[in-house]
This record gives C-alpha cells, structure tokens and sequence, in this order.
C-alpha cells in the first residue's frame, strides 16, 4: 500500500476505496482474467472477454444490473478468490461492492444519532463475514446474499442503539444448512454419536461440523484437505442424508441394538472400499487424502 498512516481515512468504506486504488493502480494492477468463466455464461452473453481491471469490471457491472447469470459467475469468482487467495482479493470483493454498500449506509445513516463510521463498520463486517464464511456459492445470486448481510448487519446495529426502525432492502434470503433441532441435543453431541456409530466416518466429523454446524465456506475447508470442492459437497449431502434417516429411525436418540450397530459398520466398510476403490482410479496413491468417502 502507498497510503501513509496520515493519509489512511477513519470511514472504513473510504479505508476500502484508498486500498483498492492502491492495488488497481500501475504497474501491477489487480485484475481478473473472464475468459476461463465464459463456459458458465451458457446463453448470458455479453461479459468482456480477456483480462479486465477490476475498476472496468465494476463499472461494467453498474451499466448491466439485468446480466444476472454474468453476474453471478463473476461474484462466484471473486468470492472464490478472496477465501483462498489472500487479502487483496478481500479488498477487491468489497470494493466492487461499494456501489451497494455506500446506498445502503446512506439510507441507514438517516435518523442515526451514532458515529456513522461505527454503522459503516457494522456494513462491513456483515459484508466480510458473508464473504468469508456464510455465503454458499452452490446457490444462485451470492452478490445478493452479500449485500443482504450487510444491510442486516447495519440495521441491526440501528435497532439494538434505538434507532427508528426502517423496512429491510428486497434482497434475496439465503437460508444456512439444516441442522438439527431439539429435542436431539446439542448437534456437536448429535454428530458425535454419529460418528460413534459409524454413521459419519471420523475423518468426516470435522470437516461436516465445520461446514453444517459452524457455517464455515466450503472451499477453505475443501483445499486444504486436497479434495475438489464439489466432492466435499457431495460427501457432506450424503451425510446429510445418513444422519436425517438414523434420527427418523431413532438411533440418535434411543439404544441401538447389537445387530443395528453391526449393520452400521457393515455399512461404513462399504464406504471404505469405494472411498480406496475411487481414490485408486483418480489419482496416484501418494496424492490420496485422507477423508472418509460418504
């Protein structure tokens, strides 16, 4: 960054906008190559081809609001890369956002008697946690998730300091994973159980509380045990599935018989071996992961 400590503003949006500059500016801007996306755009043509500065990128975006499906695989893209690919990345998600995030600290600033730049802080953190963590891009409009969570985040900052309340931006709910609910417990014991059983394998316990009961992003998670993330998502479904059944079946809840817990195991050495059988025919044994396949 060339910014001086003089020079840094105090808002956290102008903080934002004096990074992005910094990281878009000769002679190594930032910018994003739309060639390898334009496979995803099926019939939503339009969207510059070759590499694009990410401020173009943004105004482009601006001057096509009806591009939902070139939109949703650009923002697919950035979200990626800023869970994986470090902190500029971050900086470059929430500066093509800006647009959105400065409308919606204009709107919640009216009627504020608080500092504005604690409700534009309380934005971006809505902002960056969705963009972190909450965000599921196996679901359609993530940019619109986003955005949601900010305006949340800021609107809830108004109504805990008595604020007028004001009506919330028709932007599209993203609802989190399901998991379960009372009367089975706290769901980290549910899992465990599971686990104990032979339900979900113990190399997946983490990763599936990770991602279902911590609401952590799937791609972070996915690289770093070298598995594609659509493999993970797969694998975390399945158990889904194995898990809903055995609490319809009661055996979360109630005493397992012997020849319920021997059926069980049965079950997960099946796994097991289709897990080695797969493994044996993507890749080399020495590039196998170690998660159990579900």
């Amino acid at each position: 960054m060339t910014a001086s400590a003089k020079d840094w503003p105090d808002s956290p949006l102008d903080a934002v906008d004096t990074a992005f500059a910094d990281l878009t500016c000769d002679p190594d801007p930032l910018s994003l190559d739309l060639d390898p996306l334009a496979d995803q755009l099926g019939d939503d043509g339009g969207l510059p081809g070759g590499v694009i500065a990410l401020p173009a990128l943004r105004q482009w975006l601006l001057e096509h609001p009806r591009a939902y499906t070139a939109r949703d695989v650009v923002w697919r893209e950035l979200i990626r890369r800023a869970r994986l690919d470090g902190p500029a990345w971050v900086i470059a998600a929430v500066a093509l956002a800006m647009p959105a995030l400065r409308r919606y600290a204009g709107r919640l600033h009216t009627g504020w008697a608080g500092d504005a730049h604690d409700l534009d802080a309380e934005i971006l953190t809505g902002f960056l946690t969705a963009l972190r963590d909450r965000v599921d891009l196996a679901k359609p409009a993530p940019y619109a998730a986003l955005c949601m969570a900010a305006w949340r985040a800021g609107h809830e900052l108004r109504q805990r300091d008595g604020a007028e309340a004001m009506p919330v931006d028709n932007l599209e709910h993203v609802t989190g994973p399901r998991t379960p609910k009372r009367p089975y417990g706290h769901p980290d014991l549910l899992v465990r159980r599971a686990v104990e059983l032979g339900i979900v394998d113990s190399c997946d316990e983490q990763p599936y509380i990770d991602v279902r009961l911590g609401h952590r992003a799937i791609e972070p998670i996915a690289a770093r045990l070298g598995v594609e993330v659509d493999t993970l998502r797969r694998r975390v479904e399945r158990i889904d599935i194995r898990i809903a059944d055995a609490l319809a079946a009661g055996m979360l809840t109630e005493v397992t018989s012997p020849q319920v817990r021997e059926d069980l195991a049965a079950a997960a050495e099946r796994r097991q071996h289709i897990r080695a059988a797969r493994g044996r025919t993507a890749r080399p044994a020495a590039a196998q992961v170690t998660l159990a396949a579900a």
